[in-house]
């Protein structure tokens, strides 16, 4: 005798696949399966993303120090550039126990301090701080890679600038993080602007900082025309803003006492 198929289903109920219960479940799953699948990419990528980001700073280094050239070897030009960290307030190298990470200091109250008299509109200032030495092929100094930020009129503003030899004339200025307005304060990126900046003198011959990014156009004829770049157009907040990046950076507060003992140092002849 068959079974009673009505026996089978009061045996055996059939799930309804669409009641909040099944539904649930099958999104409960989903989400665990994708986490497993998300969590295990970013651990599985996290070193990569690290290379790619110091290969992404190491490439804007070089820009700025004007060493950079297409389809080059970033690693392997990155060579002649030598990273040193700076005590701000002795203007010494150091070497901190355990290393130095700049992005993490900042948030350490141990390893940072609040700013009074704050231009640069930054908040804190970590106690040490970086410089890149770019050095000729016979180990001459060519020019010195400083790292420096201000607030901007929307974000803070990243870039590196770099010296000559001399520690007053700009070789270049390479910004690579920000978020100010495309097509105005955004402009701070484009490659034209930034050439206005090269051989422009930072600091008078007495070493005070020197520095103005006008409104508009640089006046023909102006006496301290060496010492001012063009102003972006529409973008006045963001154009005093990366003045006071490079009055505040250069200055006491920042690597004003590294360049002074720099200097003298180069004075004086000893190796750098």
């Amino acid at each position: 005798m068959l079974p009673d198929a009505d026996d089978d289903c009061r045996r055996w109920p059939v799930r309804d696949k669409n009641s909040a219960a099944n539904v649930l479940r099958i999104a409960t799953v989903v989400c665990l399966v994708c986490a497993v699948i998300v969590s295990t990419a970013a651990v599985t990528l996290r070193p990569f993303q690290a290379e790619n980001r110091e290969t992404f700073r190491q490439l804007n280094v070089l820009k700025a120090a004007g060493l950079y050239m297409e389809d080059m070897d970033v690693e392997r030009a990155f060579q002649r550039v030598e990273r040193r960290v700076v005590d701000f307030d002795s203007g010494e190298y150091v070497d901190p126990p355990g290393g130095f990470d700049p992005v993490r200091a900042v948030r350490d109250p141990a390893q940072s301090n609040a700013l009074s008299g704050d231009p640069a509109g930054i908040g804190r200032r970590t106690h040490y701080g970086e410089v890149f030495l770019a050095r000729s092929e016979d180990g001459t100094l060519e020019s010195v890679i400083l790292p420096v930020h201000a607030y901007g009129l929307w974000s803070t503003m990243y870039a590196f600038l770099a010296l000559e030899a001399d520690l007053k004339t700009v070789s270049g200025i390479s910004f690579f993080e920000h978020g100010e307005t495309p097509g105005l304060g955004g402009e701070i990126e484009n490659p034209r602007w930034q050439q206005d900046w090269v051989g422009k003198q930072v600091r008078d011959p007495d070493g005070d900082v020197r520095f103005r990014v006008d409104r508009g156009a640089t006046p023909e004829g102006v006496v301290d025309a060496e010492h001012r770049i063009d102003g972006l157009s529409g973008a006045t907040i963001t154009s005093r803003g990366v003045e006071n990046m490079v009055h505040f950076w250069l200055g006491e507060q920042g690597y004003g006492p590294y360049l002074a003992r720099l200097e003298t140092r180069m004075q004086t002849g000893e190796v750098l």
